[in-house]
């Protein structure tokens, strides 16, 4: 069985989500082909409308927020995936986002309404917030409701 052209791959993986520039770019060279095609496909599939990384990154912190996670950890994975830091500041810091809620609502789903009194609850429900992404002073917020 021949392997699919690099345009019919990533339009494969576009069909099934959104992509960054730098995803494409080594998924197609995971698939070992010429880096002067791999940068050709991209470059046109950009050109088409296709694929943007303004886009991916737009579903992505939709995506993320959706399952409860904050702007610190949003922000390194999609600098990990190679969208640049200008757009990362506009998706995350500037689209107006309330972290402060999603940090209230994601440590009362997961711990109930009320905020523990001794410091070791304290503590486990803070260390949950910063694993989900969140900043200490959203966390300070979350906790202090």
């Amino acid at each position: 069985m021949s392997k699919p052209s690099p345009r019919n791959a990533a339009m494969n993986w576009l069909a099934r989500r959104e992509h960054s520039l730098r995803e494409l770019r080594d998924k197609l060279a995971a698939r070992e082909f010429e880096p002067e095609i791999i940068d050709a496909t991209v470059a046109q599939l950009a050109s088409e409308g296709l694929v943007s990384d303004e886009r991916f990154a737009e579903s992505f912190v939709a995506a993320r927020m959706r399952k409860g996670q904050g702007p610190v950890r949003i922000r390194a994975e999609l600098k990990k995936r190679g969208v640049s830091a200008e757009l990362v500041q506009l998706q995350v810091d500037e689209a107006g986002h309330d972290w402060f809620a999603l940090a209230s609502d994601v440590r009362a789903r997961k711990f109930g309404a009320g905020v523990p009194a001794d410091f070791p609850g304290k503590a486990k429900q803070m260390r949950f917030l910063e694993y989900r992404g969140f900043d200490s002073e959203q966390i300070r917020a979350a906790l202090n409701d």
